[in-house]
C-alpha cells in the first residue's frame, strides 16, 4: 500500500504544480524547496515551467512529508512493483544492501519505496546491534570530583575549587558506550524519527530509540566518516555506519524557513546499470578470464599538466594476449530499435584500437533480445574494415523482474556473442 504523501514517476518523467498523481497532488512549495535544493547544484532533476522534470536519476526525494519516488523503466512493459522491485534487485546484486540479517525475507515491510527499505534496514541493523550488545571505548573527561583520580587539571582546579578543597578537578578516562559510533547512529535514528513518513516504522523506531543509550547528537560531514576506521571489535557496525552516513550526507535542511527539508537518496542509472551488468558477468566468471570494470590506459599527454586517460566500461581478457580481449560500454537507454549515438560509437571505435580487441560492444537495456553487427568504415577507401562494433540489446521484460535470473540470461547471451564468430 503506498503512502498517502507520496508520488511515484518514472525517470524522465515531469511534476507540474497543482496536478494529482496516484491520489497526491504536487504543490508549489514542494516545487520550490526542489528549486533552492537545485541551487546546490545536484543533477537528479531539472527545473522546468511550474514543475520539475526528472533525469536518470532513480531512487527517492523526500521533500517534508511528500516523498517522490524515481523508478527506472527500459521499456513499454511492467507495473511500478516490477520495476520497483528490479531496482532494489539490482541495488542489492551490485552489494548496496548488505545488511546482518540472513536474507531480506527477514524484513517485515513490503517497500513501497527506496527509502522505506532502507529506514528498515537500518533499523534492522540497529537492532541486531541492540541484541549483540554494544562495544565499549576509552574516552578521557574532566570532571570536578571528591577524589583524587588521573591527573588534576591546576587551572580549573584552582578555578572552582578554591573554597572547596576537598574536590579536586581532574581529567582522567572512562570505559563505556558513549564514543563517535554510537552518536553517530543516534544522530541519524533521531532525523529519522523526525522525517519518518512510514506508519509501520514509527513503533519500531521509537522501540529503538528507547533502548538506545542516550547519547549527544552531532553534526556530521564527509570528513568524518573518512576518519572512521573499523576493526575486529567495531566490524559489526559498519553496515549501519553507511546507512547512517548515506541518509545524514544527503538530508538538506532549509535553514531559512526550517520546514521542507529534501532528502535525496538517487542513483545514477547508468553507473548502476554498469556496475550491474559487470557484476552479473564476474558472477559467472569461467576460470582463466580475467574480467576488469573501469579499466585505465593513458590516452593524451600534454607538455606541461596532466595525462588524459580512457577508461571503458568492462574488460574482458582470456589470458591469452590482447587479440582475445573483448570491451563493452554499457549505457541504459533503449535505443527502440535506432542507431547508437555517434559518440559512442566513436568512443568504441576508439577502444578498439588503443586496446586491440577482438570485440567491442555496446550493451544497452531494450524490449527484446537482439545482437546487431556493424563495422566501421575505411577512410580513403570508404570500405568496410573488420572492425566490428556490435549493439547488445539485453530484455527486461521476458524474465518476470527476477534478478538473478536476469543476471544468468545477462551471462548468457553475452558469452553467446564472443563466442559467435
Amino acid at each position: 500500500m503506498r503512502s498517502k504523501n507520496q508520488i511515484t514517476v518514472f525517470e524522465h518523467q515531469r511534476l507540474i504544480v497543482g496536478e494529482t498523481y496516484n491520489g497526491t497532488t504536487f504543490k508549489e512549495s514542494h516545487r520550490k524547496s526542489l528549486e533552492e535544493f537545485y541551487g546546490e547544484g545536484l543533477p537528479y532533476f531539472s527545473l522546468i515551467h511550474k514543475g520539475v522534470k526528472f533525469n536518470e536519476f532513480v531512487g527517492a526525494l523526500q521533500v517534508d512529508e511528500l516523498v517522490i519516488e524515481v523508478l527506472p523503466k527500459a521499456d513499454k512493459g511492467g507495473s511500478e512493483q516490477n520495476w520497483r522491485d528490479l531496482l532494489i534487485g539490482m541495488l542489492k546484486a551490485v552489494g548496496v544492501f548488505k545488511i546482518h540479517a540472513p536474507s531480506s525475507s527477514s524484513l517485515t515491510l513490503k517497500p513501497n519505496s527506496i527509502l522505506d527499505l532502507y529506514f528498515e534496514l537500518f533499523i534492522k541493523e540497529i537492532e541486531y546491534l541492540l541484541h549483540r550488545g554494544f562495544i565499549k571505548k576509552y574516552r578521557k573527561i574532566e570532571s570536578n570530583l571528591n577524589a583524587l583520580k588521573g591527573s588534576i587539571h591546576f587551572t580549573k582546579h584552582l578555578k572552582y575549587n578554591l573554597v572547596h578543597q576537598e574536590r579536586f578537578y581532574v581529567s582522567h578516562t572512562i570505559y563505556d558506550n558513549i564514543h563517535q559510533l554510537h552518536s553517530i547512529l543516534f544522530t541519524a535514528l533521531v532525523l529519522m524519527k523526525k522525517i519518518n513518513t512510514n506508519v509501520h516504522l514509527f513503533s519500531r523506531l521509537g522501540s529503538v530509540l528507547l533502548d538506545f543509550p542516550e547519547m549527544p547528537v552531532i553534526k556530521v560531514n564527509e570528513a568524518l566518516f573518512e576518519k572512521i576506521h573499523f576493526n575486529r571489535k567495531s566490524e559489526p557496525y559498519k553496515q549501519a555506519i553507511e546507512i547512517a552516513k548515506l541518509i545524514l550526507l544527503n538530508f538538506h535542511p532549509n535553514l531559512k524557513t526550517g520546514q521542507n527539508h529534501v532528502l535525496a537518496l538517487m542513483f545514477d542509472m547508468n553507473k548502476l546499470w554498469e556496475r550491474f551488468v559487470y557484476v552479473s558477468l564476474s558472477n559467472n566468471r569461467k576460470q582463466g578470464t580475467t574480467i576488469s570494470a573501469q579499466t585505465v590506459k593513458n590516452f593524451w599527454k600534454p607538455n606541461k599538466g596532466y595525462t588524459s586517460y580512457m577508461q571503458p566500461d568492462i574488460v574482458i581478457d582470456k589470458n591469452k594476449g590482447s587479440e582475445h580481449t573483448i570491451v563493452l560500454d554499457t549505457k541504459w537507454k533503449n535505443l527502440g530499435g535506432y542507431n547508437p549515438s555517434p559518440d559512442d560509437l566513436r568512443q568504441l571505435y576508439v577502444y578498439h584500437n588503443y586496446f586491440q580487441a577482438k570485440k567491442v560492444a555496446l550493451v544497452y537495456p531494450g524490449d527484446k533480445k537482439e545482437c546487431r553487427g556493424g563495422k566501421y568504415i575505411e577512410i580513403q577507401s570508404n570500405d568496410l574494415t573488420d572492425n566490428e562494433c556490435s549493439v547488445i540489446s539485453i530484455p527486461t521484460d521476458s524474465i518476470n523482474f527476477d534478478i538473478v535470473m536476469w543476471q544468468k540470461a545477462i551471462n548468457t547471451q553475452i558469452n553467446n556473442w564472443i563466442k559467435a564468430n
